[in-house]
């Protein structure tokens, strides 16, 4: 199977801006080994782009050099037009990420820790925008409770909620649905597939139904390097299910 590129339409002059993710040739070495060999993409508003790949493929890597978390060896990184060396409080100021390991203080109530949070990003009428969050990721009948008291899917949403409590332009969600039941699966979607349609959303997941379920576009790494960035219903066009597409384009 030949890879899949797509090409995303470059508005002339204004292409870079208008992209809310922007990456050109990235690299990243740890010692010897190359964790990215060049990728390159781009995103844009209202995209849900599902970021997939095989463990050890650098698909935490390389959220965690958007999100300006460890930095890149070469290449170039914009996110709302902010490159993530010179600009990297502007880039953190529109980003929201949700780690693969969720880090929450597990001694914290759900509100006391969105509160916490929306303060560190300066979040005006903070008490709203904390109740906003609660009801929109269904945490209402546990926002009293302490994290620590909470199941894993409640978890996951309290992280999401942190995530968005800054109100970003992008969110990056490293394994967002992981360790969740079916039941929680779908609501989580319902929730992610809503702030997809007035954001930019980069998740990575090994659950590829969810992908087609909720992606409008995949973009498929293997040992580094980008081996598909395509339209889901374009990986799909050849009535393969994405399954069989994932495995042929990272077995070579």
């Amino acid at each position: 199977m030949a890879t899949y590129i797509y090409q995303l339409m470059r508005v002339k002059h204004s292409y870079i801006f208008s992209m809310s993710i922007f990456v050109k040739e990235v690299v990243k070495k740890y010692g010897a080994q190359t964790a990215l060999n060049g990728v390159s993409f781009e995103a844009a508003k209202g995209e849900i782009i599902g970021f997939l790949g095989p463990n050890g493929a650098g698909k935490s890597t390389m959220m965690k050099i958007i999100t300006g978390y460890i930095p890149a060896n070469k290449g170039a990184v914009k996110v709302c037009g902010f490159d993530i060396n010179t600009h990297p409080i502007e880039v953190k100021k529109r980003v929201g990420y949700l780690p693969e390991h969720n880090p929450l203080y597990l001694d914290m109530y759900v509100r006391e820790y969105l509160s916490f949070m929306g303060e560190i990003h300066k979040v005006t009428s903070l008490k709203k925008r904390v109740d906003e969050m609660i009801e929109r990721v269904g945490l209402t009948q546990e926002a009293h409770k302490k994290i620590q008291a909470l199941s894993k899917g409640y978890r996951q949403r309290v992280g999401l909620a942190q995530a968005m409590i800054h109100d970003p332009e992008v969110l990056i969600l490293d394994e967002p649905t992981s360790g969740l039941d079916p039941n929680q699966i779908v609501e989580i979607r319902d929730v992610i597939a809503s702030i997809g349609k007035e954001k930019t959303v980069m998740l990575s997941t090994h659950i590829l139904q969810e992908v087609e379920a909720m992606c409008s576009r995949a973009i498929i790494i293997s040992k580094g390097n980008v081996v598909a960035d395509a339209p889901v219903k374009e990986l799909l066009a050849q009535n393969q299910k994405l399954e069989e597409v994932f495995k042929e384009l990272t077995t070579k």
